[in-house]
């Protein structure tokens, strides 16, 4: 027990300590290399560059064992709840290292056989898995939407490890995310559970993420009884036993437990159907119990979610559309993948909004391609998140198409491809 609340602590943020910092280490998928052999040779690096600014990732290596064995290194989450960045003197913080394998399997399918069909219930993966790896840093939020639920998580660990009595002290290990369509709710929580997963490898061996099929659940299984999902929750079950496993739990659009419930009472359904959403909230009360689970639930609409699973949830964090200042991270992370690429050349350096702050967004040779952004942004305001990350393609398909680009030719497509995303909008906005 001890060893597991020492496991915990270096996890958590440290508060009157010296500041923590993450450091993650991708272990090469072929590598058999031990994980403190790796520890030794990573530090020895971060030895050897003691000042930072904000998150850095090294992929290359001077050392011949790091360009076998490791991938990439990471420093990683240091600006989650900086408003101003500032360097960070590694020497003088706690540094936890955190090796891992990425999965390279994919999702396999969770299956109920029926006499007359055969339903998938749930997707399956383990985790880390290659299929989000960088899903956590591509999401961008203008509040601290990740340190929060990292926080939330890590605290759940901690009183579950100190026997708390929760009899006096209520957790649930339920987070609901809602808010509208398209702000990256799914893919936060299977960010979560992996960022979580990685967090957490000196205490647990991998992580398991079931992604439970809604629309099944709670429609083709209104007319029969709740033996379904108690058999679903029964595989559930089985891999919580396994103890070096943190299990993840997704339901998605989980309001379709208010449709069961309000469908029930006007009559327009069995009454089977209402006991099969009671077995769902009897089960999920039960697994909660177990301290190697977190489940993660999402809802499009605030107003009609089930009260009956609000009451059950220890977060309730709204995601909404992107700030002008998020969307200019998003599209600045975008044009230096495609500088990355090549396919905007020549690279230029664009500048930060902080940067620009900084000069008082005075325009100049250096800032006036960056200045551009940031109107394009302001003018973005109203998308979502999955448009926004569609318009650089857009953009080059709709008006470059062209194997090479300049930034400033980039920059006037994506400008005419936001304009006529609202233009659709518009057209659509009868037919909604």
């Amino acid at each position: 027990m001890d060893e597991a609340v020492g496991d915990l602590k270096q996890a958590l943020p440290c508060v009157a300590e010296a500041p923590a910092v993450h450091v993650e280490v991708l272990q090469r998928g072929g590598s058999t290399a031990k994980k403190e052999d790796i520890k030794l040779s990573v530090r020895k690096l971060l030895n050897r560059h003691n000042i930072v600014f904000g998150d850095y990732t090294w992929t290359e290596f001077d050392e011949p064992f790091l360009t076998r064995n490791v991938q990439s290194v990471s420093i990683v989450d240091t600006e989650l709840k900086a408003k101003d960045p500032q360097p960070i003197d590694l020497s003088a913080c706690a540094v936890t290292l955190h090796i891992f394998q990425l999965n390279e399997d994919g999702p396999s399918s969770e299956n109920l056989e029926e006499e007359t069909e055969n339903i998938i219930a749930a997707n399956h993966w383990v985790l880390p898995a290659a299929e989000f790896h960088g899903l956590w840093d591509s999401l961008v939020y203008d509040v601290e939407v990740k340190s929060h639920l990292l926080d939330y998580v890590t605290t759940t660990l901690l009183f579950s490890d100190k026997n708390v009595d929760s009899n006096l002290i209520t957790w649930n290990r339920v987070v609901l995310l809602h808010g509208p369509p398209g702000t990256g709710k799914t893919s936060l929580c299977k960010a979560l559970a992996q960022k979580l997963t990685i967090r957490l490898s000196s205490r647990y061996r991998y992580g398991q993420l079931i992604e439970i099929n809604s629309h099944s659940l709670f429609s083709k299984w209104f007319s029969e009884s709740g033996k379904l999902v108690t058999r679903m929750f029964q595989k559930i079950q089985d891999l919580i036993d396994d103890k070096e496993a943190l299990v993840f739990v997704l339901i998605d659009e989980v309001e379709s437990l208010t449709a069961a419930r309000s469908a029930c009472r006007a009559g327009a359904e069995p009454s089977d159907a209402i006991r099969v959403v009671n077995a769902l909230l009897t089960q999920i009360d039960q697994i909660k119990r177990h301290s190697n689970v977190v489940i993660l639930t999402t809802s499009n609409i605030t107003e009609k979610i089930d009260a009956a699973f609000v009451d059950r949830a220890d977060i309730k964090q709204y995601i909404g559309p992107p700030s002008a200042a998020a969307i200019f991270k998003i599209y600045l992370s975008c044009l230096e993948e495609l500088m990355k690429c090549q396919i905007i050349y020549p690279r230029q350096q664009l500048l930060t909004l902080r940067e620009l702050e900084m000069i008082g967004f005075i325009e100049n040779n250096v800032s006036k391609l960056s200045l551009l952004l940031s109107e394009i942004s302001r003018k973005s305001e109203g998308l979502s998140g999955r448009v926004l990350r569609k318009l650089p393609f857009l953009a080059h398909a709709l008006y470059i198409q062209a194997p090479t680009v300049t930034i400033e030719g980039f920059l006037q497509a994506l400008s005419l491809a936001v304009d006529k995303q609202f233009e659709e909008k518009k057209k659509l906005s009868p037919c909604i």
